[in-house]
């Protein structure tokens, strides 16, 4: 609670507009380039087709969620294989530790979908209402057709780009071209109608109105990259000791040596697309796009002074160069005991889950013994266990399957298909593709048979020949356990 002492004002200030200035430079450039990847992966992924054969889909990427499966290209990942998805997820949160403690918040201000679709709604500003001085007096103006005009037109593309976004999203969980017949047709399941409408109000309202809000106030990962980057982190820095003290070309021109390279023009503070003021330090506004040194580097080469007065640069470096040193080579800031961690870290357990996708069978058994009752005993004094064995093919194809018991000498088994007369050692199944088949089997042995563990094997019946098992118990009178 605020103590009744504090003014209000020092406590809470009102959201001020940023109108973001056009700029172009190497940076502008880069980020033009990750937009533009990052828009053409989301928007046209769902649309890439991919042959599996026919018993699986030919879409490249599907999360199957009726199918229990995502397909990513010739990958093909099932519930029990999630660890593949959770050692993904892991590499994800230490790559960008990495990235982090090397050169800041480049994550946040390059390939955030935050900062991509804002990028993109401040282009679509620019279209329609233009650049940053005719944004500033549309804003200051009183409301009449000619602004009510320009605002609709302005929110209608907003509209039309996030519903995009929200339909886009649901291609990824079923056929893209299947579903968008099916949700123009009326014909799609309600949970993406509900999802379409969730995706494109979120992306309208943080796109189009929070902005630099959702990465201040909202995000949580500012806060946490302070711990990530030190004094040998590449961060987006004013040199101030080369640019104090300020003043136009005109005080410098009047006072020799008294004014550094800064003239005070704030287009550093203009293109910001968080509005942050980069001379005042370090701040969890900025976002690391580095506008603000295209924007510097532009003055300064009108005015005839040295780029760089704001720069990638290191706090130890810039001490450095305070003190008329060199600054470090920049691999020295990439190629340190912290990175290189992070970086063995993530290579190491992204070898892992190649080796293990690599190495994985296609072929599976699990097995669950009946419970109630344990085993029966038949007329001829023998005794028979019933099991529900499943057997998964995670092919995409039919696989024929050999299922043998090991470990349980003169025993049998059938299945509901067949008589107990027919009872056989080994048992034949033929398993569709990408399926789990249950099946239902009874073991019968010899009267007096003792309870013991024993195996059930499964075989592909293929050139592969791939092999799996699953340890079982069979129970007999005077089981224990």
């Amino acid at each position: 609670m605020r103590s009744p002492d504090v003014p209000a004002d020092q406590l809470f200030t009102r959201q001020v507009t940023v109108h973001p200035k056009r700029i172009d430079g190497r940076f502008r450039r880069f980020k033009w380039l990750i937009m533009a990847v990052t828009l053409a992966i989301y928007y046209g992924t769902p649309w890439i087709r991919w042959d599996r054969g026919a018993y699986a889909p030919d879409q490249a990427v599907l999360v199957d969620v009726a199918g229990r499966r995502f397909y990513m290209f010739d990958i093909e990942i099932w519930p029990q294989e999630f660890y593949f998805v959770a050692g993904l997820l892991i590499m994800a949160g230490i790559g960008l530790f990495l990235v982090t403690s090397a050169v800041g918040r480049a994550w946040c201000g390059y390939s955030c979908p935050q900062t991509v679709w804002t990028d993109l709604f401040q282009h679509v500003d620019r279209f329609v209402d233009g650049d940053r001085n005719a944004r500033m007096r549309l804003d200051a103006a009183p409301w009449g057709p000619a602004k009510l005009a320009r605002r609709l037109s302005k929110w209608s593309i907003y509209l039309v780009i996030s519903f995009w976004t929200g339909g886009a999203w649901i291609l990824y969980f079923a056929d893209a071209p299947t579903l968008v017949r099916a949700f123009w047709g009326g014909d799609a399941a309600p949970i993406a109608y509900a999802t379409v409408a969730v995706l494109t109000f979120t992306t309208f309202i943080f796109g189009g109105f929070m902005r630099e809000q959702v990465c201040i106030y909202m995000c949580p990962w500012p806060r946490i990259q302070a711990a990530m980057t030190d004094e040998k982190s590449l961060i987006v820095t004013y040199k101030d000791w080369r640019g104090e003290k300020r003043g136009s070309l005109k005080k410098a021109e009047r006072n020799p040596g008294q004014f550094g390279d800064c003239i005070d023009c704030n287009q550093c503070v203009a293109v910001c697309p968080t509005g942050w003021d980069i001379r005042k330090g370090p701040d969890i506004s900025c976002i690391t796009c580095a506008l603000c040194i295209d924007a510097c580097d532009r003055v300064m080469t009108e005015v005839g002074r040295p780029t760089g007065l704001i720069a990638y640069a290191t706090l130890e470096d810039c001490d450095r160069e305070r003190a008329g040193a060199a600054p470090n080579p920049v691999r020295k800031a990439l190629l340190r005991p912290r990175t290189v961690i992070y970086f063995l870290g993530w290579g190491g357990i992204g070898l892992a889950l190649l080796f293990a996708l690599g190495t994985r069978s296609h072929l599976d058994i699990s097995v669950a013994a009946d419970r109630n009752p344990p085993f029966m005993l038949m007329s001829d004094g023998s005794i028979r266990n019933a099991y529900t064995v499943k057997l998964r093919n995670m092919e995409s194809r039919p696989r024929a399957l050999r299922v043998a018991i090991e470990g349980l000498p003169d025993a049998r088994m059938w299945s509901d298909q067949m008589g107990r007369a027919d009872a056989v050692t080994t048992l034949d199944v033929e398993v569709p593709p990408d399926t789990t088949h249950p099946l239902r089997l009874y073991l019968a042995a010899p009267a007096g048979a003792p309870s013991r563990d024993f195996t059930f094997t499964v075989t592909a019946l293929d050139p592969q020949g791939e092999t799996d098992s699953s340890k079982a118990r069979f129970a007999a009178p005077g089981d224990s356990e």
